[in-house]
């Protein structure tokens, strides 16, 4: 249903906590029509517990499409109510979140990546979500948790939770997780990249669909993953701390749209309008730092931007509209900057992807133990 509305997830934003809003997905559409865009992820609890406030968390206009849901959890009665709440929103899917390793999430609330350890309790959910919701599910994970980093054990929790429950999507995060010592940020650089188990998905797995996630910075990079086979390609900070330089040539360089002449001047005129609509809607939420954070790497490595940074600091201070912060802040950008469609884009390491695949681990067997958990 959803593929025939919109093209194929051949590129997504990632879902990351406290940034992919909906200020930054009202940024991210407007540069580029045909990325997949990801919420940051909910949790479970959150969405039955704010029953009386759902907008606040779940609410989007209908440009964002196609716009994926990201939950997280471990109670199956929550994850049932939440995704019944979530249904008249009209998200086009619905992921559940197995790849955080925040010790928010995979320490006390014992769930993001440490579900991993629990494909039964995976598989449990993910027929919940669908068995509540009539859009497509899917399961965002990592390669490993600690030491069950093994290819083989990978393969274990993509067979049973895809042969208990309806999942034929898997988002994989090609690093493991550490749990122990290192931060979030640490665990997106500390582990090393292993795409050759990403490959080895899909060959093992050809009837499911999987999606590539972890150091992919630039279109050609997209474009290489696709090129020696990828599904689709999901890409985070890059997204967002670059977004006029990598979105701005998803729609054209991926998608084979004509180049659309978008200015960065048109897209603040847009955003503008929506940012000052929004402003103090929840009270004194959002304000005006909130509504301009996603817009901080818009003019990133251009002339006047470091400038740009420290007026808008200063405008914060005092700032009440969106427009009067314009006023205030864009005048030390250049014309030339505001009003020029994106330029050529930026080159990236292209052979990474085909030196993994030379490195692909053998081929997965279920073993005869797996088969009695199967539900076929």
């Amino acid at each position: 249903m959803v593929i025939a509305r919109y093209p194929p997830p051949w590129f997504s934003v990632a879902p990351m906590m406290e940034w992919t809003d909906n200020h930054y997905r009202t940024m991210a559409r407007l540069i580029s029509k045909h990325a997949w865009l990801y919420t940051e992820m909910i949790a479970a609890e959150t969405i039955v517990y704010q029953k009386g406030n759902l907008d606040r968390f779940l609410a989007f206009s209908p440009e964002q499409h196609p716009i994926v849901l990201q939950i997280g959890g471990n109670n199956l009665e929550n994850i049932a109510k939440a995704t019944q709440l979530a249904n008249p929103y009209g998200y086009d899917e619905i992921n559940f979140n197995c790849g955080c390793p925040s010790p928010k999430v995979a320490g006390h609330g014992c769930f993001g990546v440490r579900l991993m350890l629990d494909p039964k309790f995976v598989a449990e959910a993910m027929s919940v979500i669908a068995a509540n919701t009539d859009v497509p599910v899917s399961v965002k994970c990592r390669i490993g948790v600690e030491d069950h980093d093994s290819y083989n054990e990978l393969c274990d929790f993509i067979y049973k939770v895809s042969s208990q429950s309806p999942t034929k999507h898997f988002i994989i995060h090609s690093r493991k997780a550490l749990l122990n010592g290192i931060s979030p940020a640490e665990n997106r650089t500390i582990p090393p990249l292993k795409y050759e188990y990403y490959y080895a998905l899909v060959r093992d797995f050809p009837h499911l669909r999987f999606t590539i996630n972890g150091g992919i910075n630039t279109v050609d990079e997209v474009n290489a993953a696709i090129k020696e086979g990828a599904h689709g390609v999901m890409v985070g900070r890059s997204a967002y701390h670059n977004p006029w330089n990598l979105l701005g040539h998803v729609d054209s360089a991926i998608y084979g749209e004509p180049p659309s002449n978008l200015t960065r001047r048109q897209v603040l005129e847009k955003y503008q309008v929506y940012g000052d609509s929004v402003l103090g809607k929840y009270g004194q939420r959002p304000n005006v730092r909130e509504v301009i954070r996603p817009l901080l790497g818009l003019f990133h490595a251009e002339p006047g931007n470091s400038r740009w940074k420290r007026k808008a600091d200063a405008a914060f201070m005092h700032c009440t509209t969106i427009k009067s912060f314009f006023e205030e802040t864009l005048f030390t950008i250049p014309d030339c900057v505001l009003d020029s469609p994106v330029a050529e884009a930026p080159s990236g390491c292209t052979d990474m992807f085909t030196k993994s695949k030379n490195l692909l681990p053998q081929q997965y067997r279920v073993r005869e133990e797996e088969l009695l958990y199967a539900d076929f």
